[in-house]
């Protein structure tokens, strides 16, 4: 479980450090930093489990997503890194010198070490520069034949477990994380789509393989639950998927009041994208962290006890984190998560009512 996320210097996070729990709630007014704490974690996940220094390039380069804000004089970085209870990860970068490729950031740092504080005696793999030392079974370290080039990750070099059992972990410890923020349900979207009757068990990120995920749930997964929220939020209709002869999927709402059921072309954007999230929390293979964000777009406010239902029954067999500014999402979850309530001031975000000093235990590896 991941007990600790620290963000430094991206966007308007200058130095946020926060705590998880087994359900996280992430709120505050529009602008506060809840999309960047958002873009932030998953671009923590994929620094971790593909060395993706290239995500930043999609948002302007380093330049571009560094914190704005006036400096105290300290080296310009961003560092982002988690703790959890077994294995935890931090990395440092730095603004890149002249080359080819000034978007990249320079790697500085990276650390993994055991349990969720940083100490000299829990440092298990360490990258400064292009060396990379990792620590034996013996407690020696040991310096990698190969070395890194500055805008090389460590994770994204990474090619023998055996060699470097800590980093392939966290690598795949990042896999499981989940993300969902861009379910399509507009009129060309694939979830308008019938699917291919195949085992689906992971909905994707956009949602195109709806129909098949759905089937997945009910045949190998929670057939009654997905039965009986879709009952909860639609005033007793009923989900009927269809399997036809040539193994392709449809599904079929049953609505009081109706004389036949609607299509997936047929339903509107927030009954589809309720149907979305819901194969979404309802996973027959649970990640090991799953994140929404800002899930209420699109649905009537009188279908967030429903949701929270679902996000409750979810934080059972995943650590759930929800990005949100809905208050009636916030008030259905309030009594079974976490809150951690954003504000800005100044051009930064922080935690409100949490103090500089104030939030879990946590140290930067030292450039």
């Amino acid at each position: 479980m991941i007990r600790t996320v620290a963000i430094e210097g991206y966007r308007s996070l200058r130095d946020v450090v926060v705590g998880l729990e087994r359900l996280t709630v992430v709120t505050g007014a529009n602008g506060s930093g809840k999309t960047s704490f958002y873009r932030a974690l998953r671009l923590l996940a994929d620094l971790a489990r593909e060395g993706a220094i290239s995500t930043l390039a999609q948002e302007g380069g380093m330049r571009s997503a560094l914190h704005a804000g006036p400096r105290d004089g300290s080296p310009v970085a961003m560092r982002l890194g988690f703790a959890s209870d077994e294995l935890s990860y931090a990395i440092d970068l730095g603004l890149p010198q002249l080359g080819p490729f000034h978007l990249d950031p320079e790697v500085k740092v990276e650390a993994v070490w055991s349990g969720p504080v940083l100490r000299p005696a829990t440092l298990v793999a360490e990258r400064r520069g292009p060396l990379v030392r990792t620590r034996g079974d013996d407690g020696d370290w040991r310096t990698a034949r190969w070395q890194l080039a500055a805008h090389e990750s460590l994770m994204g070099a990474l090619s023998d477990p055996t060699e470097t059992p800590e980093l392939y972990a966290i690598r795949e410890q990042a896999r499981r994380w989940r993300f969902y923020d861009h379910l399509r349900t507009d009129p060309e979207a694939g979830s308008r789509r019938p699917g291919v009757a195949t085992y689906t068990p992971v909905l994707a990120a956009d949602g195109d393989d709806l129909a098949a995920a759905l089937l997945t749930v009910e045949r190998v997964g929670v057939a009654d639950v997905l039965g009986a929220t879709v009952a909860d939020a639609f005033d007793g209709s009923r989900l009927e998927l269809v399997e036809d002869g040539d193994g392709v999927c449809r599904l079929l709402l049953h609505q009081p009041g109706l004389r036949r059921p609607l299509g997936a072309r047929e339903l509107s954007d927030g009954t589809l994208r309720y149907l979305l999230l819901a194969a979404a929390l309802l996973s027959p293979r649970p990640p090991g962290l799953l994140v929404l964000n800002e899930p209420e777009a699109s649905l009537h406010p009188s279908l967030m006890p429903a949701l929270a239902a679902l996000v409750v029954d979810a934080a059972e067999r995943s650590q759930v984190v929800v990005v949100t500014h809905s208050g009636p999402l916030v008030r259905a979850l309030s009594e079974h998560a976490g809150l951690l309530e954003l504000e800005r001031a100044g051009g930064t975000t922080s935690v409100a009512g949490q103090g500089r000093l104030e939030g879990p235990p946590w140290s930067w590896p030292r450039r």
